[in-house]
């Protein structure tokens, strides 16, 4: 059951900023011999984050690691802008306010490691994976059933249409 707070923190949602690993991807590398860097991506993620941009909600990712694989991601799912290695997390997310011009109240974060904290102590909609750190989870106003790289994302991006009375417009062309 989803608390009436944590409905009414995803109403005011305008903009969702993800981190990937560990949230997009169930936080494994994975090399080949040839030493290619290879993720795995949930599809029902990546169409959920469609779903939001189909009613005008933003998504953004931030990310500590360098990566192209992410570069590709952010690509295909026309994420409005990718930040890929920040450690500091603040210096994308202090850009992310200046670019966007949304407080803070009205920003998602999904996260699920110590270097998100900072993010997550900041914005109205602070979310964890329940393969997320603890102390990522204690100061999180909502642990997702599913785990990250697994629908975790889409689960946030449904609870955010649905509180929003947005999921009929955003999803009404598959039920014609």
């Amino acid at each position: 059951m989803i608390s009436s707070e944590t409905v009414e923190r995803a109403r005011r949602v305008k903009l969702l900023i993800t981190d990937i690993d560990g949230v997009m991807t169930d936080g494994r590398i994975v090399y080949s011999v040839y030493g290619d860097e290879l993720k795995f991506f949930d599809v029902t993620d990546g169409f959920g984050i469609s779903l939001l941009h189909r009613v005008g909600i933003k998504t953004v990712i931030i990310t500590a690691k360098k990566s192209r694989i992410v570069k590709l991601r952010a690509r295909d799912l026309k994420v409005a802008k990718a930040y890929a290695g920040f450690i500091d997390k603040r210096i994308p997310f202090e850009d992310v306010l200046k670019r966007f011009k949304i407080p803070e109240d009205e920003i998602c974060f999904i996260g699920d490691d110590l270097i998100d904290i900072p993010i997550l102590n900041r914005v109205g909609f602070a979310v964890s994976v329940p393969n997320g750190m603890e102390e990522v989870k204690l100061i999180a106003h909502h642990v997702t059933a599913k785990p990250g790289g697994r629908g975790a994302v889409r689960e946030i991006c449904e609870l955010i249409l649905k509180s929003q009375n947005k999921w009929d417009e955003a999803t009404s062309r598959y039920f014609k």
